[in-house]
């Protein structure tokens, strides 16, 4: 199955999107720790947070999903045994967390997931894991899923690098207030994807959990705490709003966004600040936030608070004005493709030149001619590449449905930017 993208006239559009997967999947997991029952609205299902509300189930917690309301019936993390393996598809996300969670349950737990799942690092969070009293391996050997993880969970003190995975620190702080002595986390490198650590911060605290930190070097969860069931809106998620910017950067036209400000704790949201510099206009009011198109110009930016946005950030690359260099972000080799090579080979059939560095790319902007586009079964390459469409004729996305991982309905979106 392939999508043909037709060119657009400079786009207006108005749009309210979905909740994010981000805070999605993290509100799922602290209402599932609670003890009581919570409800999430504008939550978002796709299929990474509905692997996520599956395997919370197979571990007891309650979940009755209602459009995009969540009723979810926690356990004060007193899980039931896992007969089956639990799961996880290609969900990065949820098989770090669950990984991390199921220490608080009793028994053997095995998680595990598609191939591509299967080479993803994992090994710095199991040794984490083991060292705070938890039996954490890797059933292959090799340091990534299929992973064992047995109960024990004791707490105290352990430590990470920080430069593979920011996920690695949230699930641990994720469990931290459950562990009878607490966790002391020492960040031992520097801390990629800082913004998602605030997410998860911002969400232990919302559901009543108290912590201490010294910057993204130390952090400290008390034990003996409760998570508190809440009531719990999800805002719009800024991943998926990056790709109507885009469009507006793009065509020259216009986007509002209603659900999303420059206020959250999203580090996508930051994107429309790196799109003003590439020549846009951005305004920010109660009515939403805004993106006004204009001429692209290639800009030098760290990409490390926000990588899931560096396919989008490349396609603009591609017809702005000048080189863009783009750093920060090695870690996108091991997302759900090698997203460093999957652009640069992607813009390369777009007759544009782009080079792989040692954290990020170089792009030289120029005239994209029409192409078909491979999506490695990653949804972030298609969303991104789809824009390239709305002014270059003659591109076709192969596995367009690959969106379902994030975004299920982004097609019927981006039907609108026509309208």
């Amino acid at each position: 199955m392939t999508q043909e993208i037709k060119p657009c006239k400079p786009v207006q559009a108005t749009l309210t999107l979905p909740g994010s997967k981000s805070y999605t999947h993290r509100a799922l997991m602290a209402a599932a720790l609670a003890a009581g029952e919570s409800v999430l609205t504008n939550a978002l299902a796709a299929e990474d947070t509905e692997l996520t509300a599956q395997a919370l189930t197979q571990l007891g917690a309650g979940i009755d999903w209602q459009g995009t309301t969540i009723r979810v019936t926690g356990r004060a993390g007193r899980w039931r045994p896992a007969r089956l393996p639990i799961y996880l598809g290609n969900s990065g996300t949820s098989m770090r967390f669950l990984t991390a969670l199921v220490a608080l349950g009793e028994g053997e737990y095995l998680l595990t997931g598609t191939d591509r799942l299967c080479q993803r690092p994992l090994g710095e969070l199991l040794d984490a894991l083991r060292r705070v009293g938890v039996q954490a391996v890797s059933a292959k050997g090799d340091g990534c899923p299929p992973v064992r993880v047995t109960g024990g969970l004791t707490g105290g003190r352990t430590q990470l690098s920080g430069g593979t995975s920011s996920q690695y620190l949230s699930a641990l702080l994720f469990i931290g207030p459950l562990a009878p002595k607490g966790l002391e986390i020492e960040i031992t490198g520097e801390l990629v994807s800082r913004p998602y650590v605030d997410l998860t911060l911002e969400v232990l605290s919302d559901f009543g959990v108290s912590y201490y930190r010294e910057g993204y070097r130390y952090f400290l969860v008390p034990g003996g705490q409760s998570y508190l069931p809440q009531d719990y809106k999800i805002e719009a998620d800024a991943s998926s709003a990056s790709y109507f910017w885009a469009a507006a950067a793009l065509t020259g036209g216009r986007v509002t966004i209603t659900n999303l400000s420059l206020e959250s704790s999203q580090g996508d949201a930051a994107f429309p600040g790196v799109l003003g510099r590439m020549g846009c206009a951005i305004e920010s009011t109660p009515a939403g936030l805004t993106v006004q198109g204009g001429p692209l110009r290639g800009v030098e930016v760290d990409m490390a608070t926000m990588p899931d946005l560096v396919p989008t950030l490349a396609v603009l690359a591609a017809f702005a004005a000048g080189d863009t260099v783009i750093t920060g972000v090695a870690h996108l080799r091991h997302k759900e493709s090698d997203r460093l090579a999957a652009v640069a080979a992607e813009l390369a059939r777009l007759g544009i030149e782009a080079r792989e560095t040692a954290d990020g790319l170089v792009i030289r902007g120029g005239a994209p001619k029409g192409a078909v586009i491979q999506t490695y079964n990653d949804h972030r390459i298609a969303m991104s590449f789809a824009v390239a469409g709305l002014k270059t004729p003659g591109m076709v996305i192969t596995d367009p449905d690959c969106v379902a991982k994030s975004f299920p309905n982004f097609w019927e979106f981006f039907d609108r930017l026509y309208a």
